[in-house]
């Protein structure tokens, strides 16, 4: 009995080692990545001559959140109460990226913002996903900030997370002058490691008056359901959109807002626990989102352009909410506004595609 007592404290001790030195891999390699981080643009592979927009010409931009290539209609994710934490398989997540790739391609947009993009992730096979992206779009010019860049993460037990580097990019048909990535707050307790770091990039295209357009691409947080990050991020980016416009420039800014962009502030009923109500009066005056300009009917008609992935999708079953959008300085005109439909084939979320006029 005292050899058994024995081998067991021994196999408590290692066991209590093993987790303890686990913890400190995890808060030692934890890191934020330094913000105002400027960013090299790559020329695209087959440039087009253009390269300086036109004031008061039309131009289209889509933004699409590719979900790391793992979100097929069948897929559900754990941290949204699903099944699996990795995509299905390498050449199923190699394929939905390049499907993807070509989806965007197809509208032919003059400028597509994508999130989620992993670099080198083991719950994405380390497939570099950049890199499909910029052999969809050859003719497209692009600046990549890296998102977080996350220790090895240990659960679910059952297929652990894993090691992630993943981030958002700007493509432009136009050259791009310069890019920066700016780090957005975050939780400084212990919910950061599931959180990890957030970004938008702002990158800036010539104009032929002599002003920019500035783009930010952004990814806000997901499942920290704090008012006090919530509140932090949005006063964070627009003060630095307030500071372009100031400067005479235009502002397009579009990405993964994570927020219910059809609701309005304290609409309470239909909608999950996590999907707040962007706080449209925070916006600065001289900003709106473009899918203000439509009618009320026409708003609650668009396509949502994110489903929950507690569950594979089930249309009219599933929860499905617009996360998804453009702001645009009063500067730019929206002509039109679409969220596409393509029963979330490739990712848990749709493109959103905006076509709109520089004034002069």
């Amino acid at each position: 009995m005292k050899k058994v007592l024995k081998w067991l404290g021994i196999a408590i001790g290692i066991l209590a080692l093993t987790v303890a030195g686990y913890v400190a891999y995890v808060f030692l390699s934890y890191h934020r990545i330094p913000d105002h981080q400027d960013l090299t643009p790559e020329t695209a592979e087959s440039p087009q001559s253009e390269t300086v927009l036109t004031a008061g010409k039309e131009y289209t931009a889509v933004t699409y959140n590719i979900g790391f290539g793992a979100y097929l209609p069948d897929y559900s994710f754990f941290m949204d109460g699903g099944k699996y934490s990795w995509g299905k398989s390498k050449a199923s997540v190699t394929n939905a990226v390049k499907q993807a790739g070509a989806l965007v391609g197809d509208i032919h947009p003059d400028f597509a913002l994508i999130q989620e993009i992993d670099l080198d992730g083991t719950r994405s096979y380390h497939v570099d996903q950049y890199q499909l992206l910029k052999q969809a779009l050859p003719e497209y010019h692009s600046a990549f900030g890296v998102n977080y860049d996350s220790p090895f993460l240990m659960y679910p037990l059952q297929q652990p997370h894993g090691k992630n580097k993943a981030g958002l990019s700007t493509f432009s048909r136009y050259g791009i002058l310069s890019s920066e990535r700016r780090s957005l707050p975050i939780s400084t307790g212990f919910s950061k490691l599931f959180d990890l770091d957030r970004c938008y990039t702002i990158s800036r295209i010539p104009v032929d008056n002599g002003k920019e357009l500035v783009i930010f691409n952004l990814h806000l947080s997901a499942y920290g359901n704090s008012d006090e990050i919530r509140t932090a991020q949005v006063g964070m980016l627009t003060e630095d959109m307030k500071k372009e416009y100031a400067a005479g420039n235009y502002v397009l800014c579009g990405g993964d807002f994570n927020h219910d962009l059809k609701a309005e502030e304290g609409q309470a009923e239909d909608r999950a626990s996590w999907a707040y109500p962007f706080p449209r009066t925070s916006l600065p005056r001289h900003f709106s989102f473009c899918m203000d300009t439509l009618s009320s009917q026409e708003k609650e008609r668009l396509w949502n352009s994110a489903r929950n992935a507690d569950m594979p999708y089930v249309e009219g079953k599933t929860y499905t909410v617009t996360l998804d959008g453009f702001i645009i300085s009063d500067n730019i005109t929206c002509i039109t506004y679409e969220n596409k439909n393509t029963g979330y084939a490739y990712s848990d979320h749709e493109p959103v595609v905006v076509t709109f006029r520089l004034e002069n």
